[in-house]
C-alpha cells in the first residue's frame, strides 16, 4: 500500500473495458524500481510505469520476453506525458496510445 500503488490502482480503475480485457494489473517491480499497471496485450506486455521521484513523467513501456537487439535491449519507451493529469486523463490516454498502436486486439 504505497502511495505509487494507490495511484496505479486508482488509474485502473478508470480504464476501460477494453484495457481490462487485456489483463491490467498492478506490479511493483523493486529491481527495476517501478510500480505501475501491466496489460498483457497481443504485442506483449505494456506497462504503465508511475511517475518516479527524479521524474515527473508517465511512461509506457513496451517488454520484451527476449533481447530485441544487439544491445540487449528488453523495452522500449512507446509514450511519455507528463504527471499533471488527473487520474481518468491518464487512463484515457493510455488506452488512446494502446489501441492507436495496436496493441489493443
Amino acid at each position: 500500500m504505497t502511495p505509487k500503488a494507490v495511484q496505479a490502482r486508482t488509474i485502473a480503475n478508470f480504464l476501460p473495458l477494453v484495457c481490462e480485457r487485456a489483463g491490467a494489473k498492478i506490479v511493483h517491480n523493486a529491481d527495476a524500481g517501478y510500480t505501475g499497471v501491466r496489460f498483457e496485450t497481443v504485442n506483449g506486455p505494456v506497462i504503465l510505469q508511475m511517475p518516479t521521484e527524479d521524474g515527473n513523467d508517465f511512461r509506457i513501456i513496451h517488454e520484451f520476453i527476449e533481447p530485441s537487439d544487439e544491445n540487449g535491449r528488453t523495452e522500449k519507451e512507446i509514450a511519455h506525458f507528463p504527471a499533471i493529469y488527473k487520474p481518468q486523463g491518464v487512463a484515457h490516454f493510455t488506452a488512446q496510445i494502446l489501441n492507436s498502436r495496436g496493441f489493443l486486439g
